[in-house]
């Protein structure tokens, strides 16, 4: 089997798998982050998303040694252990930007891009358009666009935007 070695979460981690391994089995299965949620296998619901080398990414199809010698933040890594939660993740609380919660993951990882691409001043439109690529079976979507229009104001200035 091949070898591995990347960072997680701003950990240093080697590990062998199998050429067919998928990035988010690594996650889940090698590195036990089950965080990371697997939702559709083909790239339709976005319950997958981490940053890869500061870009989000859908791990469900990324090839874990596609990542090797890269950078991996999942949602573990978003908020220090024993720190507050990162203010994206504090705006989902506080806007009740969840429901079941199994999508919430790759919507704050996703939320965190787009901050990072577009700036802390997001219209709703926007939000909605940039979230084309996340599903969330439980809610109209109110909420979630809510929480992150919070969350990117909330950003800036912050020396963690991870």
């Amino acid at each position: 089997m091949p070898g591995l070695g990347l960072s997680v979460n701003e950990r240093p981690v080697s590990v062998e798998v199998e050429a067919r391994t998928l990035l988010v089995e690594l996650l889940r299965d090698k590195l036990l982050l089950t965080g990371t949620h697997v939702g559709c296998d083909t790239s339709q619901c976005g319950a997958c998303v981490v940053h890869l080398n500061g870009i989000a990414v859908k791990s469900c199809t990324t090839l874990a040694l596609q990542v090797d010698g890269g950078s991996v933040l999942t949602i573990e890594g978003l908020a220090a252990p024993d720190g507050p939660l990162h203010p994206m993740q504090e705006a989902f609380r506080e806007n009740h930007g969840l429901q079941c919660g199994f999508c919430t993951p790759g919507m704050v990882m996703t939320a965190v891009d787009m901050v990072h691409r577009l700036g802390n001043d997001l219209d709703e439109h926007t939000i909605r358009q940039e979230l084309d690529g996340n599903l969330c079976r439980c809610t109209g979507y109110h909420n979630i666009v809510k929480a992150i229009a919070a969350g990117a104001k909330t950003m800036k200035g912050t020396s963690k935007a991870a």
